[in-house]
């Protein structure tokens, strides 16, 4: 069915691509907002790549393949709104304990939210291929097609994030450590 409507959007059919979109648009912003960490630009990029999508999607040459390939796009348009966005803001420096209260909360929400901090401190490359691994589950060989690289640049950088996210939250479990008791509650 899916294939049907790639082939009557890419004749023109608009019906047919606000349906694709449709089916789309809640994965696609679940990517985005995995991948960039912030719902506003998420939203931005989602948009960015559904206009891209409709624009170039007669040049799709397997309506087959219309998920990785708009996938792929959706990526492109991840790393433009986070480049942009890094060239417009300052650098903000977020306190780890800012959003804890004097509450206990418990120790699974903790952990959630350091993994949270320290995942949005890594490129966005790094975040790119752990989401299409992790979250949407791809092969290494799928990885690549979606982002555009090549399988060993995927491992190579699977790889590397996974040194960064470790190094990132050693940092915090070590800057936490050196916090008084009563400054962490």
């Amino acid at each position: 069915m899916q294939r049907d409507l790639v082939i009557r959007a890419q004749q023109g059919d608009r019906e047919a691509f606000g349906t694709l979109a449709e089916q789309s648009i809640g994965h696609l912003y679940d990517v985005a907002q995995l991948m960039i960490g912030d719902s506003d630009l998420a939203k931005d990029a989602v948009q960015e790549a559904l206009i891209l999508t409709w624009r170039d999607l007669r040049g799709l040459r397997d309506p087959a393949r219309f998920t990785a390939w708009m996938h792929r796009i959706l990526v492109r348009c991840v790393y433009r709104v986070a480049t942009r966005e890094r060239r417009q803001s300052t650098v903000r420096v977020m306190d780890p304990r800012s959003d804890l209260t004097a509450s206990d909360h418990s120790r699974d929400f903790e952990d959630r939210d350091q993994i949270d901090r320290g995942f949005r401190r890594l490129k966005p490359e790094f975040r790119a291929v752990l989401v299409a691994h992790h979250y949407l589950g791809l092969t290494y060989d799928e990885a690549a097609e979606v982002l555009g690289v090549p399988a060993g640049t995927v491992k190579s950088r699977l790889n590397r994030a996974t040194l960064a996210m470790r190094a990132e939250l050693d940092a915090e479990a070590r800057n936490r450590d050196r916090l008084p008791a009563e400054a962490i509650r």
